[in-house]
C-alpha cells in the first residue's frame, strides 16, 4: 500500500486544477466550463500523478528500504499490508 501517495492526491488533485484554471482564464475562457473542465481534469488526474510522484521520491531517497515487493500485491492491496 502506497500511504505517500494518498497524501499526495490531494496536492497533486488541486494543483492541476488551479493551474488548468488559471490557463483558461489567461487566455481568456472566463466561463463555468473552464472551472468545470479544471476539475473533472484534476479528479481524473489526481491518482497517477501521485502514484508517480510517490514512487519517484522513494526511488530517489537512499534510507528508503521497501518491506515488500509492489509486484506481489493486486490491485487493491490489503489494509495491513505493508508499505511499498
Amino acid at each position: 500500500m502506497d500511504r505517500l501517495s494518498l497524501y499526495l492526491t490531494l496536492l497533486s488533485g488541486s494543483f492541476i486544477t488551479g493551474a488548468i484554471v488559471i490557463a483558461g482564464f489567461s487566455l481568456g475562457y472566463y466561463s463555468v466550463w473552464t472551472v468545470a473542465i479544471g476539475a473533472v481534469a484534476g479528479f481524473l488526474l489526481a491518482w497517477p500523478t501521485s502514484y508517480m510522484i510517490s514512487q519517484r521520491i522513494k526511488r530517489q531517497d537512499p534510507e528508503w528500504s521497501p518491506e515488500a515487493d509492489p509486484r506481489d500485491q493486486g490491485v487493491i492491496p490489503r489494509p495491513d499490508a505493508p508499505e511499498v
